[in-house]
């Protein structure tokens, strides 16, 4: 069988990034073939402000990858995130439809769908259905019951919806461009595949990924996704704050912050707080010249990450799962470069935090292998791994839930031509 060809679009606040992957035969590991990242425009907080703008940018981001893959695109995985996302914890029952043989795949989505089953408001959809754990008569703590034998099954669900209004803007930007949709993926989720290892998910622990405009959050318990959510501040927050700190335009704030990451990662000794930050490399049209690196990061910097935290704190008590989440924070996304992002954090959030940074990928990884990529990277190894099955083929289910009025028609023409040789 020839090797698998996954595309996939990370459309985000402040960056749009197009990748292309082989999944061989002969090995599980994805080798990326074609990678190109440039700046969004069209969305704010995760959501289209502007069809055209988000077109036109997503159209120059593919054509750059086709070119450097030389691969035609036409099945795309898309990021979705943003303060529209919700999610909820659904239960489902069903007698297994033979007591006298084993559990069969029939059975477990009888059981899916039982729990899905929920009532949402007609302007939302459902675009991810996870199990968590399932209960044969009465036993539960079962990741895969397929194979065993009982008379009742029952079925813990993650439930992640999103706004149907811009999951149909995505959409028509998608056809506009003669794209095929292979599936709306939330972008933490995504991030969750390419960042945490599965330890990590085993014990408990939350994936933060702050992104441009929005921070999405995960929070998995004992290895199964059991809440997800998105806050409306980001990393372009940070930027604005320094813009009305220092008086400088947004762009100057901009320069002035990914300089300071890279002032701190390029010294590895102990930085006095009081010394100054020259900026005359810049050459910033406000002609500023240098700052403390105490006005900015403990009087501009870090209050704006507290405030993050505290944010990420109350999704955590929400959730109800508090006290379930050893393995602390994963921070990722392009925010996580931010300086003071894990000394800020242990102090606010008194818990284990790290940086997590893309894995389990091979080829032209020198660029990818950054924090804020991950939702990138993970867009392709979440597809490969929960919706494209071994023989190619799509996960049926997985077609049956996305299928929306808009796109039914294409969505189950699309279905049949992979039968077709």
């Amino acid at each position: 069988m020839a090797d698998k060809i996954l595309s996939a679009i990370d459309i985000g606040s402040s960056k749009i990034a197009t990748i292309v992957g082989v999944r061989s035969t002969e090995s599980q590991e994805l080798r990326i073939i074609g990678f190109q990242s440039s700046s969004s425009r069209g969305v704010k907080k995760g959501l289209i402000v502007d069809i055209d703008e988000i077109t036109m940018a997503v159209e120059e981001s593919v054509e750059k990858t086709e070119r450097m893959a030389g691969q035609k695109i036409s099945q795309v995985f898309i990021s979705v995130g943003g303060p529209h996302i919700s999610s909820i914890n659904s239960h489902g029952v069903v007698a297994i439809s033979n007591p006298q043989s084993e559990i069969v795949d029939d059975d477990v989505n009888r059981a899916i769908e039982a729990a899905r089953a929920i009532s949402i408001s007609n302007t939302r959809q459902v675009i991810e259905v996870i199990p968590r754990e399932y209960v044969v008569d009465g036993q539960a703590g079962i990741k895969n019951p397929i194979g065993m034998t009982g008379i009742r099954l029952e079925v813990d669900t993650h439930i992640i919806t999103a706004s149907h209004t811009n999951l149909k803007n995505l959409n028509r930007c998608l056809s506009e461009l003669g794209l095929n949709n292979s599936g709306f993926i939330f972008a933490g989720l995504a991030s969750a595949q390419a960042v945490l290892t599965d330890t990590e998910k085993e014990l408990g622990v939350v994936l933060v990924d702050i992104g441009g405009g929005k921070t999405d959050i995960c929070l998995y318990v004992e290895g199964a996704l059991s809440y997800s959510s998105s806050i409306p501040v980001g990393a372009k927050h940070i930027t604005n704050d320094i813009a009305v700190g220092l008086r400088v335009s947004l762009q100057s704030a901009e320069k002035i912050k990914l300089h300071l990451s890279h002032y701190f990662s390029n010294k590895k000794e102990i930085q006095k707080k009081d010394a100054d930050l020259n900026l005359t490399a810049l050459n910033l049209p406000e002609n500023v010249s240098s700052v403390t690196l105490k006005s900015l990061t403990d009087g501009i910097i870090a209050p704006r990450l507290d405030e993050i935290y505290k944010l990420v704190e109350e999704e955590i008590e929400k959730s109800g799962f508090s006290n379930s989440i050893p393995s602390g924070l994963v921070i990722t996304g392009g925010g996580a470069m931010t300086v003071g992002m894990i000394e800020v954090g242990r102090k606010t959030m008194r818990m284990p935090i790290r940086i997590g940074k893309p894995s389990e990928i091979t080829g032209l990884v020198d660029e990818l292998l950054n924090p804020q990529y991950a939702t990138t990277v993970g867009l392709l190894l979440y597809g490969q791994k929960n919706i494209i099955t071994e023989d190619g083929w799509k996960n049926f289910n997985r077609i049956l839930r996305d299928i929306s009025i808009g796109n039914s028609i294409n969505r189950i023409k699309d279905f049949f031509k992979q039968f077709i040789p």
